[in-house]
């Protein structure tokens, strides 16, 4: 249009915001963007907000959105941005096969005006197919007195992109026989040829090995290959012609399966093989192959599956004859698809509300309907209708767009619910209707949440529940009416000991099942707390809460666990030390387990599974104290193996042992001459260092009881000088009984500390447990010191605290002194003991 040269800026401006204004009311300019295809989801196309004058707010307020027919959404509005983006991956060549340009067409819908503003979008291609070849291989047989000149036409290459990035060249190898030449065909492909330069030689080369590429324009190159065999046979000097160059022939859609379409022939004058003629499909399409069927023989041409104008109109193909001896012809087929009235409209409702209230003014948008039909011509053109005794009308749009509004207000008293019928029909003969149906509610408003039946829920569940089990079920019930009492759950969100809620529970939100997603340890949760969300689907939505208390039954999953006696960890069992002159009733150890679970689970009782001297020992049910059930007698063995069994009461019943060996024998010299008179004749070695480890502990021993008379007869000089001692004699009964330490205190001192010993077959391996000494056990109350003679007296009489620490100190490095020689005579034990 031209501009009049007085117009000033402003001028100018006004009267392009007019234009615009003006094109956009009448819809005559369509907004076009353009974006490449395999582009990622989300990816910009273009700002609709801008193109459409509008704010990016208003595309929410006016309820602006995407409109399309006949196929899935490939692009979706950002309402933040304002922009169009891909709604995910689109393959142009899916869309648009070969076709330029690829448009894809919708409409962008302003529902507060129902206002539809045509969109196109150019998908743009990018080199994302190679070329490729209908075959691998290529036979061909040429005679051998072919003259140079003659030319082969080759496959064409297929390559599903267009423009730079489609086939653009084609080369073959290096051969002295051949070489390419590509003509550029009238409908526009190239089409390769191999031409023959030299004459052939049978008797010299049979077969000629060539490859023939194909390649595109894109970057980076994309190529195919196609081996071409080339087999040299004898003479034959007429190939095969057909009768028509090209053969034309049209169809209806409807046509039946195996219905003749046409024959093609081809005469060859030669005699014999070398004027047989067969006929195949020469560089065709998939979909020709797919569709069609050529006999070989008769050259007759029929569908083997039904042909549809809305998915081909034109199925060209090239059929090829080939004599016996290798000489072709081929000739061009094309077949047309009439198009009929097989489609019926296509109605599509979108927009659509199921519920309205009955206080709505008439001209109320009930839905918006999309009518199409793929057919074309009258058999496409359709119009649409809805029963005229229903308080509704249909609005025609553009584009074959309706819109169904209310005629006028509506009274739920009066009905509360419409079924409305659209019938859409095309001018076909004969024509075709399809119908759609609305049901339309006349509903209240959401007043009323859900309620649960209860106002709180317990639940009790056994640990170690299977995954996904379902635990407990709620229900709530909405005094509302369709879909303001669909009532739906969900877990309030919570965390467990730092831990999500959701990976331990889940709820069905139809059903109100509640799932449990881990098992649970009954020893890790006693008790869990829930909260259960009701939310109906009204608008606005109302909803409400329900506690839910979890508590875990505890299960016996937990085995004893031995505490003591502590086994090696080499796998040989405990030792333990019996005198031989212990008593009936005498402790020798005692069995300490524990069980994880609690309750009855965790009740533990022990008893003798196993013993090598069978009624020697007895265990206590319920303390595990292993105690002599008889006297030792001389022909006991020295070695007394036992298993214990501890089991609590659980229901099955848990279980474990354990094994260890009592060893029999008064002191450590009494067993080394009781192993040595039981066992093999020693190494002299091992006697003569037996011998020099207890010399060794002999002297230890007399050392110490000399410390102690010394200690003692200084006490009772200091007794002697002072009267005050008697008098603190007499009160003994006053002072602890941790103040005092004897000489039996002593013994029991070195029982404590040669009673635990862990001894093993490998000697370098053995090792002697000394837990700390438990002075309790060594002191003397004051009934024993009164009942002592010359030398429990004296003890008695030690009430001084830093003399007794003094003591207590020397007598620890005594006995760490004697520790170390026990631990190497214990090695000479174990040798003879277990070994």
């Amino acid at each position: 249009m031209a501009i009049p040269e007085k117009l000033t800026g402003w001028s100018l401006l006004m009267l392009l915001c007019l234009s615009l204004e003006l094109l956009l009311e009448a819809g005559a300019g369509n907004i076009r963007y353009s974006v490449p295809e395999e582009t990622d989801k989300g990816s910009f196309v273009g700002s609709i907000a801008k193109d459409l004058g509008l704010e990016t707010r208003e595309l929410a307020e006016r309820r602006i959105r995407i409109v399309s027919r006949g196929r899935s959404q490939l692009f979706s509005l950002n309402p933040r941005s304002g922009s169009l983006v891909t709604a995910g991956r689109i393959d142009r060549e899916e869309l648009c096969a070969q076709s330029v340009p690829c448009v894809v067409s919708f409409n962008i819908l302003m529902e507060d005006e129902i206002k539809l503003v045509p969109i196109e979008v150019e998908i743009i291609d990018i080199n994302d197919n190679t070329p490729q070849f209908q075959l691998e291989e290529l036979e061909l047989k040429m005679s051998e007195i072919t003259t140079p000149g003659t030319r082969i036409p080759l496959p064409l290459g297929q390559d599903l992109d267009v423009g730079i990035n489609s086939l653009q060249s084609y080369q073959l190898s290096a051969n002295p026989h051949f070489f390419l030449d590509v003509q550029q065909g009238p409908d526009g492909p190239q089409q390769p040829e191999m031409v023959l330069q030299r004459p052939l030689d049978r008797e010299k080369d049979a077969v000629h090995y060539l490859i023939l590429t194909a390649s595109d324009g894109g970057n980076p190159i994309h190529s195919g290959t196609l081996q071409i065999h080339v087999q040299v046979v004898d003479v034959n000097d007429n190939p095969p012609a057909f009768t028509q160059a090209e053969y034309h022939v049209r169809v209806p859609e409807n046509v039946p399966l195996g219905t003749r379409l046409l024959k093609v022939n081809a005469s060859d004058p030669d005699e014999g093989a070398n004027g047989r003629v067969t006929y195949s499909f020469h560089n065709v399409d998939h979909s020709v192959v797919r569709k069609f069927q050529l006999d070989s023989y008769t050259g007759e041409l029929s569908n083997k599956e039904p042909l549809d104008f809305e998915e081909y109109k034109v199925y060209p193909m090239e059929i090829q004859a080939q004599d016996g001896a290798g000489l072709m012809a081929r000739a061009k087929v094309l077949v047309t698809v009439l198009d009929v009235n097989d489609n019926a409209p296509e109605v599509g409702i979108t927009s659509v509300t199921t519920t309205i209230p009955e206080n709505f003014p008439p001209g109320t948008i009930v839905a918006l309907i999309s009518v199409h039909d793929q057919d074309t011509d009258d058999n496409g053109h359709t119009t649409c209708s809805i029963p005229g005794n229903l308080p509704f009308k249909l609005e025609k749009l553009v584009d074959n767009y309706y819109r169904l509004v209310t005629e006028r207000t509506l009274d739920r008293e009066h009905s509360s619910r419409y079924n409305i019928t659209i019938t859409a029909t095309d001018q076909g003969t004969p024509p075709l209707s399809t119908q759609a149906h609305i049901s339309l509610l006349v509903t209240d408003i959401n007043d009323n949440p859900p309620v649960f039946e209860q106002d709180s829920y317990s639940v009790y569940i056994p640990e170690n529940n299977p995954r996904g089990a379902s635990i407990f079920s709620v229900k709530a019930q909405d005094a509302d009416y369709n879909e303001n009492a669909l009532v739906t759950y969900a877990l309030v969100e919570d965390t467990i000991q730092g831990v999500p809620l959701s990976s331990y529970f889940s709820i069905n939100s139809d059903t109100g099942v509640v799932y449990a997603l881990q098992s649970f340890d009954y020893e890790q949760f006693r008790d869990l707390q829930l909260r259960v969300m009701a939310r109906d689907s009204g608008n606005p939505q109302l909803s409400s809460n329900v506690s839910l208390s979890l508590f875990m039954i505890d299960q016996n999953d937990n085995t004893p666990e031995i505490l003591y006696p502590v086994l090696p960890t080499d796998g040989s069992t405990g030792v333990e030390l019996a005198p031989r002159s212990a008593e009936p009733g005498y402790l020798v150890t005692k069995v300490v387990a524990v069980d994880k679970d609690s309750g009855q689970n965790s009740w533990l009782s022990y008893r003798l599974l196993k013993a090598s001297e069978p009624g020697l020992f007895s265990v206590g049910l319920h303390t595990g104290e292993v105690r002599t059930a008889r006297a030792l007698l001389d022909r006991d063995a020295l070695k007394q193996s036992l298993v214990v069994a501890v089991q609590d009461h659980g229901q099955p019943p848990l279980s474990t042992t354990v094994t260890f060996t009592i060893a029999v024998a008064d002191s450590i010299p009494d067993l080394l001459a009781d192993l040595g008179s039981i066992g093999t004749p020693a190494d002299p070695q091992d006697s003569d260092l037996t011998l020099y480890l207890v010399v060794a502990v002999a002297v230890v021993s007399c050392i110490f009881l000399a410390f102690v008379i010394v200690l003692l007869v200084l006490k009772l000089r200091h007794w002697h000088s002072s009267r005050l001692l008697q008098t603190a004699a007499n009160g003994l009964t006053d002072l602890p009984a941790s103040n005092f330490v004897g000489v039996d205190g002593v013994h029991a001192f070195l029982q404590t500390y040669s009673h635990e010993i862990s001894l093993t077959a490998d000697s370098r391996k053995s090792h002697l447990i000394f837990p700390q000494p438990n002075y309790a056990d060594t002191l003397i109350s004051q009934e024993s010191c009164e009942k002592k003679e010359f030398l429990s007296a004296p003890q008695c009489l030690l009430e001084d605290k830093e003399d007794n620490k003094l003591i207590q100190v020397c007598i620890f490095l005594v006995l760490i002194i004697k520790h170390k020689l026990m631990n190497w005579l214990v090695l000479k034990i174990r040798i003879l003991l277990i070994g």
